[in-house]
């Protein structure tokens, strides 16, 4: 079992029950994308699992090939499904976690438009879905971009940064704080029992080609035996989270959130430049890190964001904890990366 695999299963080994869930059913939207494939992997591979994952995603193949191995297993369900339009299925879904959303800086450029539809209405058309089927929660995977640029400071939970609302960049943080408070919306107005999720800048594999988020770019270089090419000078620093680490936060907060309730999650021990996370993968690659004037079109998605950290005591108070290190975190990463490409 490959080193991503054996994180999955640690966090079972570390206490976290999913009792709670026994008997239903679970809607993943996303269910091909970065979070939303390592969380149904996480719910398919629970020692006592006594549910039905039901993942849907708008690329069948690339669903097919990322969960072959559940393939022939009764409790997992594909279908394909685009969060745009409204939700057609016969299944009471139990629970929600609306994790379909691009996070591609290059969609932020080029398609605008459609992220900011994209979230709207698919936080609509769930939602829809879900209230009128006696739904038990709905958890809204939001992003840490809803707190702008900052003044400096640790984010928590109650803080609100500049956006500007101007500048076709802002289509994510503006759209996702939209969102969220289209969820609390309906959590007022209709009793819908929605807790929300606020990743950091999460890493991990089987990110696409066209994903162009710095850290599966760098992972790219070095899989192909290139350098990695910064295309700044590396001064923004960020909070960092493995995937697997991001998916067992989900977790708690789906199970032990508090209703209307909204939670950072990150890594206190990832903290570090764009610099350092590129020196990080070089050394791990063995490859140099240069630099590279960046094109106008790369720099329409570029994050104006120049410190993003985070706070998660919060999430520390659902009894939610993490070990290890990121660069061996990074390594598992890359591993499961090129195990993947064979």
């Amino acid at each position: 079992m490959s080193p991503y695999k054996n994180d999955i299963l640690n966090i079972f080994k570390m206490g976290l029950s999913l009792d709670k869930l026994s008997g239903c059913n679970i809607l993943i939207t996303g269910a091909t994308g970065l979070i939303g494939g390592c969380l149904v992997e996480t719910l398919m591979m629970n020692p006592k699992r006594n549910y039905h994952v039901y993942a849907s995603g708008r690329n069948e193949e690339r669903a097919l090939k990322r969960f072959r191995e559940f393939s022939d297993n009764p409790a997992f369900h594909f279908f394909q499904y685009d969060v745009m339009q409204p939700l057609k299925s016969d299944v009471n879904f139990d629970y929600i976690i609306h994790a379909a959303s691009n996070a591609s800086p290059n969609f932020f450029a080029n398609n605008p438009v459609e992220v900011m539809k994209a979230n709207i209405y698919g936080v609509t058309n769930l939602m829809e879905y879900g209230k009128e089927r006696s739904m038990k929660r709905f958890l809204y995977v939001s992003s840490g971009e809803v707190y702008g640029e900052g003044d400096g400071r640790v984010f928590t939970e109650e803080y609100s940064g500049y956006v500007n609302p101007t500048s076709p960049r802002s289509c994510y943080p503006s759209v996702k704080r939209a969102a969220e408070t289209l969820c609390v919306s309906y959590a007022a107005e209709y009793d819908v029992n929605v807790v929300i999720a606020r990743p950091c800048h999460v890493y991990g594999p089987y990110f696409t080609e066209s994903d162009n988020r710095v850290y599966a770019q760098f992972i790219r270089n070095i899989l192909r035996g290139e350098d990695i090419v910064l295309k700044s000078s590396g001064q923004q620093f960020r909070s960092w989270c493995y995937v697997v680490d991001c998916v067992s936060a989900l977790l708690h907060i789906l199970l032990k959130g508090e209703k209307g309730e909204a939670y950072n999650i990150a890594d206190s021990s990832s903290n570090l430049s764009i610099r350092q996370l590129a020196e990080m993968v070089s050394e791990i690659g063995n490859s140099k890190v240069t630099f590279e004037l960046s094109s106008e079109e790369e720099r329409l998605g570029f994050n104006p964001v120049g410190k993003s950290v985070f706070s998660t005591r919060k999430l520390q108070n659902l009894g939610w904890s993490i070990t290890g290190m990121m660069k061996e975190k990074m390594l598992h990463t890359i591993v499961e990366c090129k195990n993947d490409r064979i």
